[in-house]
């Protein structure tokens, strides 16, 4: 388990940081991109550094180590950033929509205003995206073994059984 440890914490490091890291995490939007790539780096380093194939089931345990480690990031970071970075970020959302549609932007400033700050709903919003993260993680461990390991899983069979007389039973 400790050969897979390293990768787990590297993947799932880059997995969670960049999932907090505001208009860098709208890349999450992609069907959690970042858990995605940080499952499947996960996968690529534990292959690249195993004396043996990697196999689904390592690339499952892989993502979910990483997804586990990136969604205890994302936690920890996310929800202090998120609740610092909030009236900003509705800042930026108003004046986008805004230059779109004058009439929806009075709309959406009433909606962002009755919402307000709510730490109730940022936490249950990033308890849900680590829950995503987690599984799209696996997801990319999983994914990624057939893409990059490329040595075969063990020796070939053994040829097919033949009688005392030579003859294998198959007509030539």
């Amino acid at each position: 388990m400790n050969n897979k440890l390293k990768p787990a914490l590297i993947g799932g490091g880059i997995l969670g940081v960049l999932s907090v890291i505001p208009f860098v995490n709208a890349v999450n939007i992609c069907c959690c991109l970042w858990a995605v790539l940080g499952g499947m780096l996960a996968t690529y380093l534990y292959i690249k550094s195993s004396p043996t194939p990697g196999t689904a089931a390592d690339g499952a345990v892989l993502g979910a180590l990483a997804g586990a480690v990136g969604a205890v990031i994302s936690l920890v970071l996310g929800i202090p950033i998120d609740i610092a970075m909030g009236p900003t970020m509705r800042r930026l959302l108003l004046d986008m929509v805004a230059r779109l549609d004058a009439r929806q932007a009075e709309m959406f400033r009433q909606q962002l205003e009755a919402a307000g700050t709510n730490i109730g709903a940022v936490i249950f919003n990033a308890l849900i995206l680590a829950v995503l993260l987690f599984f799209f993680a696996v997801i990319g461990g999983l994914l990624a073994v057939p893409i990059f390991e490329k040595r075969k899983a063990g020796p070939p069979p053994p040829p097919p059984f033949t009688p005392a007389g030579g003859q294998s039973g198959y007509a030539a």
